[in-house]
């Protein structure tokens, strides 16, 4: 049976806060990225990931303390026995083992950097569209007829519930909720969040970025509009705020956004 706590460099009886602290020391040192990102450095952090996620969830630990300690005192176990069956049975449950872990960490990373790239794109496209809009300020719904301005109308409805759905996914994967003042005195200490940011931060970034692209773009456009020359292609752009620049971000992130999940699925 693999030693978790061999393996993380800690005492059978050590707290939560030390197994934490091992495993941030070794993530460190033995992570692929950081070791050429060879097979062999992958399954090394895989089993280091493991064994962290099973010492730091008491449940998973009380169990495996209870599979340990029956192991360790069953003299006649398999897993002591020095027959080369016995022996070539171990190095194959091990090497199971290993393979199932570096294959659960793999499908893991794969799946939170999908889901980090998602975020970024979502937010970065929403305020790079917001700005170049209230920059242009393109007179599409102008240019459309009933049938155009209906598939503008349709597509900025898809693209407004893309986004909400988008930003709503990335508040529930990265933000938390901080308890108030009376929980903490009531219930002791908080521990330390496993999500990065507060709803709080994360929605303040949130306006806040909407608000200086939108001031960006309009401080903008509105002193380089000779350079563009806005007065050739009049019908393209033009210089008033208008309420239909609201419809070109949404869509612009639903267009941005179904592009890279194309591409993601190619790849």
């Amino acid at each position: 049976m693999v030693d978790y706590y061999q393996i993380l460099g800690v005492k059978r009886h050590a707290s939560a806060s030390e197994v934490k602290t091992a495993y941030r020391r070794l993530a460190r040192q033995r992570h692929p990225d950081v070791n050429g990102g060879t097979d062999q450095s992958a399954r090394e952090f895989a089993l280091i990931a493991l064994a962290y996620r099973t010492l730091s969830d008491p449940q998973e630990r009380a169990y495996y303390d209870a599979q340990r300690e029956r192991i360790m005192s069953s003299g006649a176990s398999v897993l002591h026995s020095d027959n080369p069956h016995a022996r070539r049975m171990r190095r194959v449950a091990a090497q199971a083992r290993w393979d199932r872990a570096v294959d659960r960490w793999i499908e893991a990373e794969r799946t939170e950097t999908f889901a980090r790239t998602q975020a970024v794109f979502t937010t970065v496209s929403l305020f790079l569209s917001t700005f170049f809009v209230a920059m242009l300020k393109p007179r599409l719904w102008q240019s459309f007829d009933y049938v155009g301005r209906a598939v503008l109308i349709t597509l900025f409805l898809i693209g407004l519930w893309h986004l909400a759905i988008r930003l709503r996914a990335s508040f529930e994967r990265y933000t938390y909720q901080p308890k108030a003042i009376q929980d903490s005195i009531i219930n002791g200490p908080k521990e330390e969040p496993a999500k990065p940011f507060t709803r709080f931060t994360a929605s303040a970034f949130l306006v806040v970025g909407y608000a200086t692209s939108l001031a960006a773009g309009l401080f903008v456009g509105s002193h380089v509009h000779y350079i563009l020359l806005f007065n050739e292609i009049p019908y393209l752009f033009g210089r008033n705020i208008r309420l239909d620049l609201l419809f070109y971000p949404p869509i612009a992130v639903l267009i941005v956004d179904t592009m890279h999940t194309v591409a993601s699925k190619i790849d």
